[in-house]
């Protein structure tokens, strides 16, 4: 098992940053892949940004491209995301997730473990 809680949400203005931070316990944290989402209301969650367990590959969601930065510090088993330049269409609890695989995937259903979710509201 692998428990994660985020935290770092807020409430923001447009073109202001926040970091969110996921701190995870468990299983070795290390060895998870992990990933950002993101869900607003009445929205499916979406995929925003993953990250090997390595640091050495990332991925983002087209949409925070150039914006937003994942990182991990293993030795704090942490994870976080960098949001800058923040939108008002980045509204949403944002998600991160441990996936028990090598390289991280952009789907949902690709994770095993999920935290409970923090709130980012970007006022315009």
């Amino acid at each position: 098992q692998v428990q994660l809680v985020e935290s770092g949400g807020g409430l923001v203005q447009a073109g202001g940053s926040l970091r969110l931070s996921c701190a995870a316990s468990g299983r070795t944290f290390s060895s998870y892949a992990m990933g950002w989402f993101r869900q607003a209301p009445g929205k499916e969650r979406e995929f925003v940004a993953a990250i090997t367990w390595s640091s050495g590959v990332r991925y983002n969601a087209d949409s925070v491209k150039g914006r937003f930065t994942i990182s991990r510090d293993n030795a704090k088993n942490t994870v976080y995301l960098q949001m800058n330049s923040l939108k008002p269409e980045d509204t949403a609890v944002y998600y991160c997730a441990a996936a028990g695989r090598v390289v991280p995937t952009r789907s949902v259903s690709g994770y095993d473990y999920w935290g409970q979710g923090t709130q980012v509201t970007v006022s315009s």
